[in-house]
């Protein structure tokens, strides 16, 4: 059984293509990246402009046009049906109290604009003061505690918008 591959080209036409259907395209290298290709007995000149290899995306110029071309295998489509995306991370919505403590400042208001790694608020816990950073850009949707709360482990602290 050949290994069957899903191109997107230009984020709009997609095509089904096999080890085999690789196997009989009549193509020959005529440099690093150069190729000439016969297809129905038309010639097809192909150049890789750019490749990421690691993403599966490349763009190629055919007979003078450009197109970015995709290419998915089947692992590839399963994680994807899976809502699991390469390179995604998690949005942080809430920040929760990591362990029991006292709030001891809140350097922030609802509705404050914040970038990545501004000041939150501090938390001491185990006779430490640990501070808390904003993890992303982001606007404060609502704080749930106060200078001064005794707070337990999971409690939330401060929301996202």
């Amino acid at each position: 059984m050949s290994n069957s591959y899903k191109l997107s080209v230009n984020h709009a036409a997609t095509f089904d293509f096999t080890e085999n259907d690789l196997e009989n395209l009549d193509a020959v290298g005529v440099g690093n990246e150069n190729f000439h290709v016969l297809k129905n007995s038309i010639p097809y000149k192909a150049e890789i402009v750019s490749a990421d290899f690691l993403a599966k995306k490349y763009t190629v110029k055919v007979n003078n046009n450009t197109y970015e071309v995709a290419i998915s295998n089947p692992l590839d489509l399963l994680i994807k049906s899976m809502g699991i995306e390469r390179g995604r991370t998690k949005v942080v919505n809430a920040i929760k109290a990591p362990m029991p403590g006292l709030i001891l400042e809140i350097s922030v208001s609802v509705g404050q604009e914040v970038k990545e790694n501004d000041p939150l608020l501090i938390l001491e816990a185990m006779k430490m003061e640990n501070s808390f950073l904003s993890p992303r850009d982001g606007i404060i949707k609502s704080i749930a505690v106060v200078i001064g709360n005794a707070v337990d482990k999971g409690q939330l602290l401060i929301e996202f918008e």
